[in-house]
C-alpha cells in the first residue's frame, strides 16, 4: 500500500461545495426566482445570506437548495485546483473516499431528483471514475443521511486526513480522533484544523506534508 512515512494516506473528502463548487448554479436560479436583483453579484454563501434575509427566507432558501442539488447540478463546476489534486493523488496511490452528509431526496424539491443518484452521474461526468482521470472506485463513494453517521464512516475507513468547507463538522464531539482536519474555507477559528483557501493550498498541506 502507499504508505507517507508509516501511515497509508486515505483521504476523505467532502462532496457538496468542497469538490462541487455550485456558486453560479445559486445565482443564476435565484434570479430566475426573483430572490435576488438582476445585478447581484457574490457566491453561493452570499446568495444565501440574501434570500433569508426576506419574509419566509429560510423556506425559499431550503428550496432553492433542493433544485441546486438536484435538477440544478449539472450547472456546477469542480472546484479549481481539485482535479490537479486528484490526479496526484491517483499518481501517488493515495487512496480517495468521498463521505458526504446528503439525504437521497428533498422535502422542497417537488420534481422527487435522486440526490444521491445526479451526484454520482456529476462526478461520472467529471472523470472521478474514469481510468484515464482520477480512476476513484464507485465503491469509495459514501451519502449519509445524518452527519453522526458521516462521522463514523470518516473513522471506520480508517481516514487519515478529512477535507471539508463546515468548520462544525471539525467542531463536532463525534469528529474522530487522530485524522488530520483540512478545512477549505477563507478563515476559520478551529486551531486544530489547516485553513486552506484554495485547493492549491490542501495540496501542499495534504500532499506535500502537514504544515
Amino acid at each position: 500500500m502507499p504508505r507517507n512515512g508509516t501511515t497509508t494516506v486515505r483521504i476523505g473528502i467532502d462532496f457538496d461545495n468542497t469538490l462541487a463548487n455550485y456558486d453560479h448554479v445559486f445565482l443564476a436560479a435565484a434570479k430566475r426566482c426573483g430572490l435576488i436583483a438582476p445585478t447581484f453579484a457574490g457566491s453561493k454563501r452570499a446568495v444565501r445570506d440574501s434570500i433569508r434575509r426576506l419574509p419566509d427566507g429560510e423556506l425559499a432558501w431550503q428550496r432553492l437548495q433542493g433544485y441546486a442539488y438536484g435538477a440544478g447540478i449539472g450547472g456546477a463546476t469542480l472546484f479549481d485546483g481539485a482535479a490537479a489534486f486528484l490526479r496526484k493523488c491517483r499518481a501517488e496511490g493515495f487512496e480517495v473516499f468521498v463521505i458526504s452528509h446528503k439525504t437521497q431526496f428533498s422535502h422542497h424539491d417537488p420534481t422527487r431528483v435522486d440526490f444521491h443518484r445526479a451526484a454520482l452521474d456529476w462526478m461520472a461526468d467529471q472523470g472521478f471514475f474514469h481510468a484515464d482521470a482520477f480512476d476513484i472506485p464507485v465503491e469509495r463513494i459514501f451519502f449519509e443521511s445524518t452527519r453522526a453517521a458521516k462521522l463514523e464512516l470518516i473513522g471506520a475507513l480508517g481516514c487519515t486526513h478529512f477535507i471539508d468547507d463546515l468548520e462544525e463538522v471539525f467542531a463536532d464531539p463525534g469528529f474522530p480522533e487522530r485524522v488530520r482536519k483540512v478545512l477549505f474555507a477563507p478563515s476559520g477559528a478551529l486551531r486544530i484544523a489547516a485553513v486552506c483557501p484554495t485547493w492549491q493550498r490542501i495540496g501542499e498541506v495534504v500532499l506535500d506534508g502537514w504544515r
